[in-house]
């Protein structure tokens, strides 16, 4: 956070100066806690659909450090005046269900009344100091892994317009409260140099935080994203969430999109997603053995999209 000051002890292993998905602080040589907090408005209509998204949204930037979660704590925003009590339950049902398939267990949790729905969790997690994964650090000759389908910000603006079918709705909710624990997982072994999750800021803008002004070239096969059903349909009829052009501009002059990319894949490529996969950086002679191993773990989307060369400046190339 600009302008905020924080003094550092000798244990924090990772802090706020690097956008990190998570803090990190060491408790011994062989143990550190990983700390993290999240929430959000509902993205769905159902409940307990979103208690299951926001919680499994909140467990993911644990995984994205290379940890294990096993603390959480809720964090509701919620008016009784306003809505009944079992909208609330739904909710906090639905968090509880991820939660419990992830084997975290919920200590409790805050909440204040306030007249626009809000839900999430602080998690607790632990690593192993010497296998803290951050997001960057990405070397010439890595490959990188994307674990999820893209297009959650562009499929949940045409829910809200009607426009999506019930296929694409199925696979929309079911990529968001999926688990990225069996992704995390599948690393564990591999010589990952990189990893960190994809959220609000798209694919895009969190490869940006991943080359951390390192002299490196990320250049990323557009025909190779994995993509939500008929997403690429709803870009190009306009169904844009704001959040995508504010990522634009995040990413501005650093990002070069290649004339042959459709207009309506670049704009997947910044679309801010909910709960998204990993993005994954390791040696090119190991990314396809990891990516047989996730898909061996049922994480069946995971694909190699790009690559890292050496460049004079930072770049990105979408081609």
């Amino acid at each position: 956070m600009k302008g905020l000051r924080i003094p550092y002890d000798e244990n924090v292993i990772v802090g706020m100066d690097t956008s990190d998905d998570a803090g990190v602080y060491r408790l011994r040589d062989d143990l550190a806690l990983i700390q993290t907090v999240d929430y959000f408005t509902p993205i769905v209509d159902d409940p307990f659909v979103f208690g299951q998204v926001a919680a499994a949204n909140g467990l993911s930037d644990v995984y994205a450090m290379g940890g294990r979660p096993l603390t959480a704590m809720n964090i509701v925003c919620f008016s009784t005046k306003k809505f009944d009590l079992g909208v609330l339950g739904k909710i906090l049902e639905g968090g509880l269900d991820i939660l419990t398939k992830a084997g975290v267990q919920l200590l409790g949790g805050h909440s204040v009344e306030d007249d626009e729905i809000k839900y999430g969790i602080s998690v607790t997690g632990v690593v192993h100091p010497g296998r803290v994964l951050r997001n960057y650090g990405l070397l010439p000759g890595d490959s990188l892994i994307l674990t999820k389908q893209l297009g959650t910000g562009i499929v949940g603006t045409a829910v809200k317009a009607g426009a999506a079918r019930e296929t694409c709705v199925t696979a929309f909710i079911e990529s968001m409260r999926s688990l990225n624990r069996e992704a995390a997982e599948a690393m564990e072994g591999f010589p990952v140099h990189a990893c960190t999750d994809v959220t609000g800021f798209g694919l895009m803008g969190h490869l940006m935080e991943m080359i951390a002004g390192d002299s490196v070239e990320v250049a990323v096969d557009a025909a190779n994203l994995p993509l939500l059903p008929d997403v690429d349909e709803f870009a190009a009829m306009g169904l844009i969430p704001g959040g995508m052009y504010r990522n634009r501009d995040f990413v501005g002059v650093l990002c070069d999109i290649a004339p042959s990319v459709p207009r309506e894949t670049a704009d997947i490529a910044f679309d801010p997603q909910t709960s998204g996969g990993l993005l994954i950086a390791l040696p090119n002679v190991a990314a396809r053995d990891l990516v047989t191993n996730l898909h061996r773990r049922g994480v069946a989307h995971a694909r190699i999209i790009g690559s890292v060369a050496s460049s004079a400046n930072p770049r990105i190339r979408l081609a």
